[in-house]
């Protein structure tokens, strides 16, 4: 008789966590210790590794990897796992992204991680054209890795919602950075490349179920949120994705963690 098959479920949560010093003192490691996720993906640490504490710098993780740029207290990203990758990259190698620390690759074998701040475009002209550049030529390296045959998760704060489900006015908001229609069009195109929102996969018509909120409208209150952090796959990883969720429950930062559970 033969056994049966064994499962290897991994859970992995991102969170743009708005400051990892402040996040820290308002229940993270506590939420890891409930969670404990396989790996951890946090955006916008706000600080480079040597200006943490101990215990914040792997977050009770075997292995710890930072990408913090080189303005102080401005972006950042973090990835957090218990097995070692077989390789690491900041970026890939395009010095106005990787400057402000923006992207984590991680390569775990047989498919890669990204870990992406997305730009925020809203300040003026300039980083609205910047953050349009962004989106472009990243479409153009993960096009290029899906051809060569990569299994891809994108997780992250997007900064672009985009469908009107995913925003508390999509009327008003039409007009706002983060949901302009050129956005928009740009995530219509990643998603045609081949990758799946994983939770629109399971929950393709769910309202009202959102990510972020503005700390200065107070919006989390009445839930006038958008939903703007996202974790994708490419199609040859959906037949093991089991669950995605959106743990709005969790506060500490004004966005909240978004989760899945995938057989790998």
């Amino acid at each position: 008789m033969s056994s049966p098959t064994t499962l290897l479920i991994m859970k992995m949560i991102s969170w743009n966590v708005n400051g990892i010093r402040a996040c820290a003192k308002k229940g993270l490691v506590d939420f890891l210790k409930t969670e404990k996720p396989d790996i951890f993906c946090i955006q916008e640490t706000k600080a480079h590794i040597e200006q943490v504490e101990e215990a914040v710098k792997n977050l009770g993780f075997q292995h710890a990897y930072w990408s913090s740029a080189q303005r102080k207290g401005y972006s950042g990203v973090a990835t957090f796992t218990h097995r070692k990758p077989e390789k690491v990259e900041k970026g890939w190698g395009l010095h106005e992204y990787d400057s402000e620390g923006r992207l984590l690759i991680t390569d775990h074998g047989n498919y890669d991680v990204y870990n992406i701040y997305f730009p925020n475009g809203g300040s003026g002209d300039l980083r609205h054209n910047f953050k349009q550049k962004f989106l472009k030529d990243l479409n153009e390296h993960l096009n290029e890795k899906i051809k060569k045959g990569r299994q891809i998760i994108v997780v992250g704060d997007y900064n672009v919602a985009h469908r009107e489900i995913d925003v508390f006015d999509p009327v008003r908001l039409s007009k706002i950075s983060g949901f302009l229609p050129e956005e928009r069009v740009w995530f219509d195109s990643f998603l045609s490349m081949g990758f799946i929102d994983t939770f629109r996969h399971f929950y393709p018509e769910d309202k009202n179920k959102y990510s972020w909120w503005s700390y200065r409208e107070l919006a989390r209150i009445s839930n006038r949120g958008w939903r703007i952090d996202f974790i994708c796959i490419t199609q040859g990883l959906l037949g093991r994705l089991k669950s995605a969720q959106i743990l709005d429950h969790v506060e500490g930062s004004d966005h909240c963690p978004v989760a899945i559970e995938i057989d790998l």
